[in-house]
């Protein structure tokens, strides 16, 4: 059976770009025309779906369903998506399935859920535990915040109610939240005697408002959940309050009661009493408000991470996804978005199910928008007017049994650990590039180094940390503080499910917890992806290596109790076992999956990276900085691997969520090529800036840890060229931002949740006494010549960083602004304005002078004039424009690694790409400090590369390619009875090279 309809539209290259109030729609549609001529195929957008006001990166989403006005109108979004049709360009979209901004008034869901509880059509939405352990949270939403304990805010009057539109409203400061309409007549009914004297009792408006307060009563109350009552009630509440609206704008007597009684129930600040009719009004509402930072163990929602103001939403409801998903498919029904980008599948409950259902709802609007603009919508996968047949040939053409043609490019935010494979039956293009981005950074380490490095860091800081323990013990960190409440779920869960066994009733509740935390604390991926009761090895084997040694390490559990919990994540049954029962243990693995990965994230991202800091290049998203470095075996493997598996792969070296970026890690991975004096420089300027250091609870400020991590930091992000004052101090604002992000999520000397502002005010003295610009500060003297070499040989590295990222398999990913020299560091200062005037006009300006100049003289003047950018411009718009012009050999071609030889052989990668009769080389240099160090060279000609060369074994000898960026040509040689091409003519004016066989 064959659709020649529905096919995916697969990237050449990607740009994404972040849109928010700063960059809107028009904004991105002015450098369509620049991106095009780039060489960029399809720009790759982040979310831009309704999210709160003010939202600089659009995950906090609010409505799924409305574009985000702050980022334009749906006419200025379909003038945006035109220019991009005008070019032929594509469009991905990151979306976020997993989780909403829930303190917003705009969150309409939310809203319905905190003025109905259970009683809310949108209940099921959002995985709510409305029969948490705690008694007094039973059908209620904890919503940790407030800024202090609950009674002093309240005491304090920062709680009012006020009356809008018909409905009574709580307000503190920016937060708005419903009042449960039953508790109304709380409000309504306080000193009614003193209204009806007021109107007779015949009156018509007292008539009204009695005849409100007894439709009230008749509410049907929020913990009812049968269909009916449940549509009663959402019917019933509206027209109450139409008529209550009704009647507050008709009459004055019933107008000047409901205000008065607000004004009584807001009470008096400095009279504690005053405010206990609000207190009883509050302890009515499915709500109960806390302080934000003690109410981490008994938050009965599922969170994003351990963000309390996004909370999951249950994406496995057919309902949820359809109704999260109506203008997503609208927009790929009329070809706007071409293709999609899911943010953190892993918090899903099951994210194989999602992703089918996602690509059959996708191939489901493709098949009915073949003729254009459709208008109807298209019913999305399990609902019940889908087409069965659609159903049926979607999984005829695109079943994992099938050749894996797929309908939609779909990639998905997926972290792997080192060994790890993306699950094979999730039906998406691979992931979104950082298995790719760690092996590309990794052979730019020198490995040898990497004892040298331990000793470098053991002795300036004094501290003999091993990584897999930090990891460990910061899982845990996370697990007692930022997520209790979850584990202490699971845990609940657990010993429910423990005591229908005689075999296990008598484990304890707190052993069963402490050993689920344990488990959790030694998982060696971020999930597992169990969904039935057939589980698979690689699963089989994760859950055994973590309870083998949590076992192992906590000989003062008893082992039984670690042997249960194994025996319920791999779904081995006890015999006899009912079908309830059954499910319940499969759900209990379901959230168990849930929560291993933020745990990782948060423990290992967020923590571990900010604490282990030996070589902080190291330290990056899907990273391992135990492993000093990556050998060219390894990355050549690793790119066959995804030729053969995954082609079109996204791949990347800079993302949005990068904690620093592609030029700051190429600059910091110099260190590793010079340990001795990268050891020198650490003690001088130890010396000079002791001082610096001060004095907060007997502890020097910042410890030498962070002194560490501020060096490096220097080093990477320090700018290019020289500053004026007004430079420096925006230099110093940005580091003193880092330094505190750093710190604070380090989470050693303060923290996010309890911040030492003193220890805190200390380190900003330090970072700003560093960076002072007076004649004094001799730190900065000796500082910025080994700073200026460090970035001379940073710049090579991120030369050759991005000519492999735009040939090896998959396709290449280009964060905003990372065209040209780029020296961020972690959201939010990654998130700053591009200049994409100052881009554009300069690639106009290279294209002038490539027209006018010969290729070798253009190349060797960008090579000596670096610092500008241009040159790096260059490589990516000269690889781009090519790659898009011969696709199929870097789509289809095969990898071939290639060996070098040489003196300097070891400083070579090189790899080629054939499909057929055709053939591109790539070459890159990397360790050039031991090449050129001696006398400051360039890494260009015979000097430096003299006898090295790239061995081509599948050449003939004379066989001539061309220079893509010089045009200069370079023919296959015999040396030593071998084929290959010499490297002083291949690196002679450039130090990369993309080299085509001539015909």
């Amino acid at each position: 059976m064959e659709d020649k309809g529905v096919s995916p539209r697969i990237p050449a290259a990607t740009y994404r770009l972040q849109f928010n109030g700063s960059f809107r729609f028009g904004d991105a549609g002015d450098i369509v025309a620049y991106l095009n001529d780039l060489g960029i195929t399809d720009i790759y957008a982040s979310p831009y779906l309704k999210a709160k006001k003010g939202s600089t990166h659009g995950y906090d989403i609010v409505d799924h369903n409305s574009l985000n006005p702050e980022v334009g109108t749906e006419e200025e979004y379909v003038e945006y998506v035109a220019e991009l049709q005008k070019y032929g360009m594509g469009q991905i979209l990151d979306i976020v399935p997993n989780h909403m901004y829930i303190e917003s008034s705009e969150n309409t869901l939310w809203m319905d859920v905190l003025e109905n509880g259970p009683s809310s059509v949108y209940a099921h939405f959002f995985d709510i535990d409305w029969a948490p352990v705690k008694k007094e949270l039973r059908n209620k939403v904890l919503l940790p915040v407030l800024g202090d304990q609950y009674g002093r805010v309240l005491d304090n009057g920062e709680l009012r109610l006020s009356f809008d539109e018909g409905s009574f409203c709580l307000h503190y400061y920016d937060h708005r939240f419903p009042v449960v309409p039953k508790t109304y007549n709380t409000l309504l009914e306080h000193g009614i005697e003193a209204l009806e004297e007021c109107l007779t009792g015949e009156h018509p408006d007292l008539v009204e408002l009695l005849s409100i307060i007894t439709a009230l009563n008749h509410l049907p109350p929020y913990t009812e959940m049968s269909p009916e009552k449940v549509a009663e009630r959402h019917r019933e509440k509206e027209i109450i309050k139409k008529r209550l609206l009704k009647l507050y704008g008709n009459s004055t007597a019933i107008k000047e009661h409901i205000d008065e009684n607000v004004r009584i129930f807001n009470g008096v600040r400095g009279e504690p009493r005053t405010f206990d009719l609000l207190d009883e009004l509050l302890d009515m509402q499915v709500y109960r408000l806390s302080y934000w930072r003690v109410a981490m163990e008994e938050i009965n929602y599922r969170r994003f991470f351990d963000i309390n103001h996004l909370a999951a939403i249950r994406m496995e409801d057919p309902e949820v996804f359809r109704e999260t998903h109506r203008l997503i498919m609208k927009l790929i029904r009329r070809r706007r978005i071409t293709g999609l980008r899911v943010d953190h599948p892993d918090g899903l409950y099951d994210p194989s199910e999602y992703f089918h259902r996602l690509q059959l709802s996708c191939y489901s609007q493709l098949r009915s928008g073949r003729g254009g603009d459709a208008e109807d919508d298209v019913p999305l996968a399990s609902s019940p007017e889908m087409e069965p047949a659609v159903v049926v040939l979607y999984n005829d053409l695109f079943s994992p049994d099938s050749d894996r043609k797929l309908p939609f490019y779909i990639v998905g935010e997926k972290i792997l650990i080192k060994g790890e494979r993306i699950p094979e039956e999730w039906p998406i293009f691979s992931t979104t590039g950082y298995v790719f981005l760690n092996s590309l950074n990794g052979i730019f380490v020198e490995t040898r180094s990497a004892r040298a490095f331990d000793n470098i860091y053991k002795k300036f800081t004094g501290l003999n940390l091993n990584y897999q323990d930090v990891v460990y013990e910061k899982k845990k960190l996370i697990m007692e503080v930022a997520m209790s409440s979850e584990v202490n779920t699971l845990g609940h869960y657990l010993n429910r499910m423990s005591e229908k066994d005689r075999h296990t009733r008598d484990f304890t509740l707190n052993s069963l917890t402490h050993a689920i935390l344990e488990v959790i604390a030694y998982f060696p991926v971020y999930r597992t992806y169990i969904n039935s009761y057939d589980v698979m090895d690689r699963d089989r084997q994760y859950v055994e290596s973590a309870v083998s040694k949590a076992k192992r390490d906590n000989p003062a559990i008893s082992g039984s109790i670690f042997d249960f919990l194994k025996d319920v994540l791999l779904m081995r049954l006890p015999e006899n076992i009912e079908e309830a029962d059954k499910e319940e243990w499969l759900d209990f693995v379901m959230r168990f999956q849930q929560i291993t990965g933020p745990v990782m994230a948060k423990g290992l991202e967020d923590t571990a990276f900010y604490v282990y800091n030996r070589l902080i290049s190291l330290n990056e998203v899907g990273g391992a900085p135990d492993r000093f470095g990556t050998s060219i075996e390894t990355f050549h493997g690793q790119n066959i691997e995804r030729m053969k598996s995954w082609p079109h792969a996204l791949i990347a070296s800079s993302t949005h969520d990068t904690k620093r970026s592609e030029d700051v890690r190429a600059r910091i991975n110099v260190l590793s090529e010079m340990p001795d004096e990268w050891r020198r420089h650490l003690a001088l300027w130890r010396r000079l800036n002791r001082k610096k250091r001060l004095l907060v609870d007997g502890q020097f400020v910042p410890d030498r840890n962070e002194e560490y991590l501020f060096y490096q930091t220097l080093v990477g992000a320090w700018p290019i060229g020289e500053m004026d004052e007004a430079g420096l101090e925006g230099f110093r604002e940005r580091i003193r931002s880092y330094m505190l992000k750093a710190i604070r999520e380090a989470k050693v000397n303060t923290s996010w949740v309890n911040p030492n502002t003193v220890y805190e005010d200390a380190i900003m003295v330090f970072a700003d006494s560093v960076l002072s610009s007076g004649p004094g500060n001799q730190f900065l003297r000796e500082f910025a010549p080994f700073q200026r070499k460090i970035s001379h040989f940073g710049m090579f590295n991120s030369l050759s960083q991005t000519l492999l990222k735009i040939t090896c398999p998959g396709v290449p990913d280009f964060y905003q602004g990372t065209e040209i020299w780029d020296l961020s560091l972690v959201d939010p200062d990654n998130r700053r304005p591009v200049d994409y005037g100052m881009r554009a006009e300069m690639l106009r300006r290279l294209k002038d002078r490539e027209a006018q100049t010969s290729g070798h003289d253009l190349s060797r003047e960008l090579t000596l004039n670096k610092e500008t950018g241009e040159i790096k411009l260059y490589v990516t718009y000269k690889t781009l424009g090519y790659r898009r012009m011969n696709r199929e050999i870097f789509e289809e071609g095969d990898y071939v690694p290639l060996e070098t030889g040489g003196g300097a052989a070891d400083h070579i990668c090189a790899f080629a790409r054939r499909l057929g009769d055709r053939e591109v080389i790539v070459v890159v240099p990397r360790f050039l400090i031991r090449l050129v160090f001696e006398d400051g060279r360039l890494p260009l000609g015979p000097e430096v590369w003299e006898d090295s060369a790239v061995i081509v074994p599948f050449a003939v000898e004379g066989q001539a390619y061309r220079n893509i960026f010089t045009s200069e040509t370079v023919k296959v040689q015999l040396k030593n009875g071998a084929l290959c091409l010499p490297a002083p003519e291949v690196f002679a004016n450039l130090p990369v090279a993309l080299l085509g066989k001539v015909d």
